[in-house]
């Protein structure tokens, strides 16, 4: 029993980050790519927000007007509810240059004022965006192409580092090139199902406000989309750049709150999940699902391997029966691994090696998140009011690792 749980453990992480992955790419190569779509230039509503943003507010704007779209048929909406400084005030002097303001000053979150400021959209296609992103010009043109498709209800952009940020920001940007990868092959299924909510679009008319309790609306909203039969692309060519958080920590704490809201969606799978559609469930269960539940595979195969060290079966021979020379060198693999994590906490250098060393301790913190979340998720402790993580200023050019 302990060795089946063993190997369970291990099958699930690699699966998660390996396994899916390669069947994905296998599958996709039984489809055609998506596209090419005939051009298309719908009315926009750019819907921004921002919450204390005033150091990141005025680069975002000018970004956002400089994007390659016809400026009568693009709203700029900047939603900057509960802001204590100067962000209302710096919108406003954009007012004349065609950009909206709606501010009120209590905080009720996000999605609060998102539903607020809604009636003011004019847009047949929403396109949700945070203040501390810049897109490339085009993002606009490639969100927006595959909606000529009645079937598509949504359409995500590729989440990018930008350049400079070090070993943290290498693994970040490593993590999202491998994400895209994922996503692309879903989408040459039919529909993808990671979305990033700073640089998603929807049609206005089914766009559905998810419930106040909701941790991940980006996600809510997207599912929300393929349980009510329509697909969500992603749009590779529609990119986004922000810079890293400042710290590991703060990269944490960022990701422990995106955890805390996955296993707030898998207790709602019974509103979210395409039950009708065995493609759709398989591939919810595997990009969201099992990936959420990666960390507890991880603490599993540790100390089921620990006890298997500690109370060998006699009879036991062999790769899958684990016997104690095996499962003593597993041992040994997953301490070093853990050593090298912890070890590269101290990487400080923007070298190839450095960045290589601070992969295992990208891993780690990214699945220490997921327990951490998992910990605010059962305790309830994780609000939906958004605490703003500390990053570095996004004010140069999209340069991206």
């Amino acid at each position: 029993m302990l060795v089946a749980l063993f190997w369970i453990c291990v099958g699930s992480v690699v699966y998660t980050y390996a396994g899916y992955p390669l069947l994905l790419a296998l599958l996709a190569r039984l489809r055609p790519a998506p596209g090419p779509y005939p051009p298309a230039e719908p009315l926009v509503t750019l819907l921004i927000a921002a919450y204390n943003e005033e150091a990141e507010i005025a680069a975002k704007l000018e970004n956002s007007l400089q994007l390659d779209y016809p400026r009568e048929r693009l709203q700029i909406l900047v939603v900057a509810d509960g802001s204590s400084d100067r962000t209302p005030e710096i919108v406003a002097g954009f007012a004349e240059r065609g950009v909206e303001l709606s501010f009120s000053p209590p905080r009720r979150g996000k999605m609060a004022a998102i539903n607020r400021a809604l009636p003011e959209a004019r847009g047949e296609i929403i396109v949700f965006s945070d203040a501390n992103n810049l897109y490339q010009p085009n993002v606009l043109r490639e969100l927006v192409a595959p909606f000529v498709d009645p079937s598509v209800g949504g359409v995500t952009g590729a989440k990018v580092i930008a350049k400079g940020d070090g070993a943290l920001g290498a693994s970040e940007g490593l993590y999202w090139r491998y994400e895209s990868f994922v996503k692309e092959q879903e989408t040459r299924l039919g529909c993808c199902m990671g979305v990033a909510g700073e640089i998603l679009a929807i049609r206005r008319e089914l766009f559905e406000s998810p419930p106040d309790a909701i941790i991940n609306d980006d996600t809510h909203m997207a599912l929300r989309l393929v349980k009510r039969g329509y697909r969500v692309l992603y749009a590779p060519q529609a990119r986004s750049v922000e810079r890293v958080s400042q710290s590991a920590a703060d990269e944490r704490a960022r990701r422990a709150r995106i955890f805390a809201g996955r296993y707030q969606a898998i207790s709602y799978a019974r509103d979210l999940w395409p039950w009708s559609h065995p493609l759709r469930l398989w591939q919810i269960w595997s990009h969201q699902t099992i990936r959420t539940l990666s960390a507890l595979g991880m603490v599993g195969a540790f100390f089921t391997n620990l006890l298997l060290v500690l109370r060998p079966r006699r009879a036991a021979r062999g790769l899958w029966q684990l016997g104690r020379p095996l499962a003593q060198g597993i041992l040994l693999l997953q301490v070093l691994f853990y050593a090298v994590a912890l070890l590269g906490t101290q990487v400080r250098s923007n070298s190839r090696l450095g960045r290589i060393a601070y992969l295992p301790t990208f891993f780690l913190n990214l699945n220490w998140a997921g327990l951490i979340g998992l910990y605010r998720f059962l305790t309830r402790r994780q609000t939906t009011l958004w605490q703003r993580a500390q990053r570095r200023i996004t004010h140069q050019g999209p340069g991206v690792e």
